[in-house]
């Protein structure tokens, strides 16, 4: 149930028809692990604490650097140096008591990953890497967890989300993010955030867009992002939508799968 004190803070949710007082207790109950505290995590946090999510999980093994802080707005200059995941919990405590936070301070990896993804309803992916998204996209669909994936270049953002582990209404199984990028970019072609720079408003647009499919998710309402990929163009500020479907020739859930466990490599 919610309290008097929930009812006047998600007052402006409930009287939402979409949402109302069932999609505010479902939120209240839902329990989403957050993948990194850095760009994209930062704002998909903050929106789903003061969205109501009973309980937030976020694993990330670094510390708050100044030059974070131009995007990662979950952290404060007074944070530097501090564990990121620590100053995250702090900061969603400020916003809303009524969130518990799961604290992990450590790197997701093949050995931790399925452990940890079983805890959770839902999985948001903002991680900065390939392998991470590899990695956290295959650990879903082994624990049969959903997950909502989000991805920044310099200008430019996409977002989707990952049913893997069922099927459409058609009996087809839903694609997985091999299906929708079989190979990783050859090493060298993306540049990292610190060599090409990123703009810190974008990783907001994308980390909001990740809470509200996160929150779509949870609650039940609106078309999906099942086999749709939202990309947005900060610099013609167009948003464009890409359908993929599944493949059967990925290694993860094709019809001759080779991929039964977790590994770290990509692949």
């Amino acid at each position: 149930m919610l309290s008097p004190q929930e009812l006047e803070r998600y007052a402006r949710h409930i009287v939402l028809h979409e949402v109302g007082g069932p999609g505010q207790q479902a939120l209240k109950r839902a329990r989403v692990l957050v993948i990194g505290a850095g760009g994209l995590g930062a704002p998909a946090l903050l929106y789903l604490a003061a969205a109501g999510v009973g309980t937030l999980g976020v694993i990330d093994d670094d510390v708050v650097a100044l030059s974070n802080l131009q995007r990662q707005v979950i952290h404060g200059t007074p944070e530097v140096g501090v564990p990121k995941t620590e100053s995250a919990a702090a900061t969603i405590r400020r916003l809303n008591p009524h969130v518990a936070v799961e604290t992990h301070a450590s790197r997701l990896t093949a050995a931790n990953a399925l452990e940890l993804i079983a805890r959770y309803d839902i999985v948001a992916d903002g991680s900065d890497n390939f392998a991470t998204r590899y990695l956290v996209s295959d650990a879903c669909f082994l624990a049969n967890k959903p997950l909502v994936t989000a991805a920044v270049g310099i200008f430019d953002g996409t977002l989707t989300t990952i049913r893997a582990h069922e099927k459409g209404p058609d009996g087809i199984p839903n694609p997985t993010y091999r299906c929708l990028f079989p190979e990783p970019p050859p090493p060298g072609t993306v540049p990292a955030c610190a060599e090409a720079g990123i703009l810190g408003a974008l990783t907001g647009v994308l980390g909001s867009l990740m809470a509200l499919e996160v929150i779509r998710e949870i609650v039940g309402f609106g078309e999906g992002l099942v086999g749709r990929l939202v990309m947005f163009d900060a610099r013609s500020m167009r948003f464009e939508t890409l359908q993929y479907g599944w493949d059967p020739a990925n290694p993860l859930s094709g019809e001759h799968p080779t991929i039964k466990e977790l590994r770290t490599e990509v692949g």
